[in-house]
């Protein structure tokens, strides 16, 4: 086969990005226990930037706070365009990633409270709520056309709740300071870009331009700036109708591309550079590392199928469509991936404490891995069987 067709082929199949991802998380592993560690962390912790207006950030905040903003735009875009023409398009499937996300921050951060109530860890109840959103979907994405779109639609959205929710608690609980000044900046700005909107102007610059401010005020209030990336997302226009194209549906197709096969490789490779120290393994059979396990893996699993029953039952949801249970089940072990975020907010919650912030790291890594695994294997296993009864 000629080369350049090979390789077109590998960038257009939905497998790639998550193959691709998980090179650059083995990558960043084995940089950060060898001989590199040093010279690639301080890489990272490099400043590049202009002093005015504050703009002079290490390598590391560029990528987690600005890149990913990228990369939440996409996914606010993707989600917008389902809830106008597709699968989210009706209230019962549209509010069933929302219960699913109560249920998935609830019943983690419960579990985890019951295992360190009273002990030196029990300011780490946030670390299991949070859903890594990069690393679920390109875990999904490698089942490619095996899982019904409507099940991707359903994870992408309530790890999107999930991560407003786990901002939220980062605001309110690990937050030391909040800057009013440019959160009320944030909210004009959030307003104008959807006064834009409704005025139904079109130019993609005319929302760029106010994102970035948007960016930079939040970023500077204090809360995390990627949630500009889904304010942003959904101040696009866009139609009810899959004929027209709009200028949301344009953005989506021109950032699919470099969002896939730069942004989330990047961000990988930089942010799971986990030294793995003495200690890390008998820390986790301690409260911390069973609390963490626990929440992610049992709690994120426990807590969306559960929420989501309820919300079914009472007719106030409806599953996705094409979609069962088993997949379900499968959805809520991929959502116990917590990684990058329940890493910052493991570093939030133990500030001083590095020995502590070490072994939460590594239960992270440990959870996020069984969750991954189960996840994948069960939504195959179910779309194996799914094809059996077909046939």
């Amino acid at each position: 086969m000629n080369l350049s067709i090979y390789f077109k082929k590998f960038f257009n199949s939905s497998q790639s990005s998550g193959i691709i991802l998980i090179f650059c998380v083995l990558i960043s592993l084995l940089i950060a226990n060898s001989s590199l560690a040093e010279n690639f962390q301080r890489f990272l912790d490099n400043e590049i930037g202009v002093n005015l207006f504050h703009l002079k950030y290490p390598v590391s905040i560029w990528i987690n706070d600005g890149l990913m903003a990228v990369f939440f735009l996409l996914v606010g875009l993707e989600i917008k365009r389902e809830m106008m023409e597709g699968e989210l398009s009706s209230f019962k499937n549209a509010s069933l990633p929302i219960f699913a996300a109560i249920g998935g921050m609830a019943i983690p951060a419960a579990i985890y409270t019951i295992f360190n109530v009273g002990t030196p860890y029990a300011n780490g109840w946030g670390i299991p709520m949070a859903t890594d959103i990069a690393f679920s979907l390109a875990i999904i994405s490698m089942l490619g056309s095996k899982i019904p779109n409507s099940i991707k639609i359903f994870l992408a959205a309530l790890a999107i709740v999930d991560d407003l929710g786990a901002i939220l608690v980062i605001a309110i609980f690990y937050t030391e300071q909040i800057h009013w000044t440019y959160l009320l900046l944030s909210f004009g700005v959030t307003a104008l870009l959807f006064l834009l909107n409704f005025l139904k102007v079109t130019k993609i610059i005319f929302y760029i331009i106010p994102g970035l401010f948007l960016w930079y005020f939040l970023h500077h209030s204090g809360i995390h700036a990627t949630i500009a990336g889904v304010l942003l997302a959904f101040s696009i226009p866009t139609n009810a109708s899959n004929v027209e194209i709009s200028p949301l549906e344009k953005l989506e197709h021109t950032l699919h591309f470099p969002v896939s096969f730069l942004i989330m490789p990047i961000f990988a490779l930089t942010n799971t550079n986990i030294t793995f120290n003495n200690g890390m393994i008998e820390g986790l059979t301690s409260t911390l590392g069973l609390g963490i396990i626990g929440g992610l893996v049992v709690g994120k699993l426990i807590g969306i199928n559960l929420f989501s029953f309820i919300a079914i039952k009472f007719k106030l949801s409806s599953l996705p469509q094409n979609s069962s249970w088993t997949q379900m089940i499968g959805v809520g072990f991929l959502a116990g991936i917590g990684f990058t975020m329940s890493i910052f907010i493991a570093l939030l919650s133990f500030k001083e404490e590095i020995k502590i912030q070490d072994e939460a790291k590594f239960a992270i890594l440990i959870a996020s891995f069984l969750a991954a695994v189960l996840g994948y294997v069960i939504l195959n296993l179910g779309s194996k069987k799914k094809e059996v009864i077909e046939n």
